[in-house]
């Protein structure tokens, strides 16, 4: 479909679909052959490889209804709206934990992915925590780069790898 949408310089320029839903096709490393976590130096496909979107979505859901559910084990009297802070309560102590202490939360653990620094170490505590308040805030890992990393991973240098 192509119709004479702008003016420029007192001519109609001709715009092409094409031109307006260019920002579709995803990022341009994927049209140029490069692939995520090259420029990061991680292998295409396998362990050691940045964890995709969808993999990162299934861990988080699976942290999120694990503490969905001990709310409702742990706190039986609490009802919404309340049980919506003492969930995401449960689901910031239950992240940062086992991130702290296992290198992966509850989630990434059953989908096989890791929390990793840029330098290949466990991340502090610090960065834990910031990265665990950035989760919470839902916004950061919903943005991300050409290598698929979430504004949260990159605010806080870390990386999801497969195990």
């Amino acid at each position: 479909m192509t119709g004479r949408l702008l003016r420029r310089e007192g001519t109609v320029t001709d715009v092409d679909r094409r031109d307006v839903a260019s920002w579709l096709s995803g990022p341009a490393q994927n049209r140029t052959g490069n692939y995520r976590g090259q420029r990061l130096a991680l292998p295409r496909s396998g362990p050691g490889s940045l964890a995709g979107f969808g993999r990162r979505l299934v861990a988080l859901l699976i942290d999120w209804f694990a503490c969905l559910w001990l709310t409702r084990l742990l706190f039986p009297t609490v009802r919404p709206p309340g049980s919506g802070l003492v969930t995401l309560s449960l689901f910031a102590g239950e992240v940062f934990l086992f991130s702290f202490l296992l290198g992966s939360s509850f989630g990434q653990r059953l989908v096989g992915i890791r929390l990793l620094s840029l330098t290949g170490r466990p991340m502090m505590p610090l960065a834990i925590a910031v990265r665990t308040l950035l989760v919470c805030l839902a916004v950061p890992p919903l943005i991300w780069d050409q290598d698929g990393r979430g504004l949260h991973d990159r605010w806080t240098r870390g990386l999801l790898l497969r195990r």
